[in-house]
């Protein structure tokens, strides 16, 4: 039997980690995906390789965020709007990143995305992937016992401590609430904790570098990396996106996270995973 057609949406920044897993999942829930990427990114196999991808159920264009403009065309018609991309950002790098440029460019971009969507008058929703990075950096954190969706991480503390790519994520989700809010538009974010699971590029996504980092990496790494005690499953993350955007009385923020992991979680499910795997000792 043929699946019925939701609708179309669009999903900014396709070629990542977690948005071809939305798109996938969005496809296989029976809505037609219009997705961006860079005009400098060409590997888009792992999409148009995808088997609810043919029949022009999967589109895709060239945008960028460092134009918000680009988006106007893609996103017209559009019922809803998943914003995923982000600035990239080189973490192997060891001089200091332009961090101003990502920031604005991120907030422009959000913006932009935002304005599009108002322009086209179709767009029911709009589902922005923030980031656990923009509520877990507080002030008094020790003195918290469960963070939850009313908490935001500290601007000054961000700034302080040069921790740019949180700081460009909670300076982006501000800004687009308070677009909304000023337009009557209706936005939903998602604040995932550090996603793990499948992926369909050729690369290894960079938090899956990190999760292969706590259990392989040197000691420096898992000093620098062993805070992360949170993950989320990339299925449940995606279902999580989804399921905000078709409820309707969805409203503000959500975080999307399992329960506390640490590192014998990982490395358990490492050795079992790959048991002939070596893994260092001590």
């Amino acid at each position: 039997m043929e699946r019925v057609n939701k609708g179309a949406v669009c999903v900014t920044g396709g070629a990542g980690y977690f948005a071809s897993w939305l798109i996938k999942s969005l496809l296989e829930r029976g809505y037609t995906v219009r997705t961006t990427v860079r005009s400098d990114y060409r590997q888009v196999s792992h999409l148009k390789s995808l088997p609810e991808a043919s029949g022009n159920k999967l589109q895709v264009f060239i945008a960028d965020l460092e134009r918000p403009e680009s988006f106007a065309a893609v996103i017209d018609g559009c019922i809803g709007v998943f914003h995923v991309a982000h600035p990239i950002i080189d973490f192997t790098r060891k001089t200091e990143e332009p961090h101003d440029k990502m920031i604005n460019t991120s907030i422009e971009g959000g913006i932009g995305v935002l304005k599009a969507c108002l322009r086209t008058k179709t767009v029911k929703k709009v589902i922005y992937t923030s980031s656990a990075a923009a509520a877990v950096f507080i002030s008094n954190k020790k003195d918290v016992e469960e963070i939850n969706e009313k908490m935001w991480s500290d601007i000054d503390t961000l700034q302080k401590t040069g921790k740019w790519y949180p700081l460009s994520k909670t300076l982006t989700e501000r800004a687009m609430f308070e677009f909304a809010e000023q337009h009557g538009f209706e936005l939903v974010s998602v604040v995932p904790s550090m996603i793990v699971g499948q992926f369909l590029s050729s690369s290894l996504p960079f938090s899956l570098k990190i999760s292969q980092a706590l259990v392989l990496g040197t000691r420096e790494q898992y000093n620098l990396l062993s805070t992360l005690k949170n993950a989320v499953h990339i299925d449940d993350a995606a279902s999580a996106h989804i399921f905000l955007f078709e409820c309707p009385n969805a409203t503000g923020r959500y975080i999307c996270s399992s329960s506390d992991i640490t590192i014998h979680d990982i490395a358990k499910f490492v050795s079992t995973k790959y048991p002939d795997l070596q893994l260092p000792t001590g």
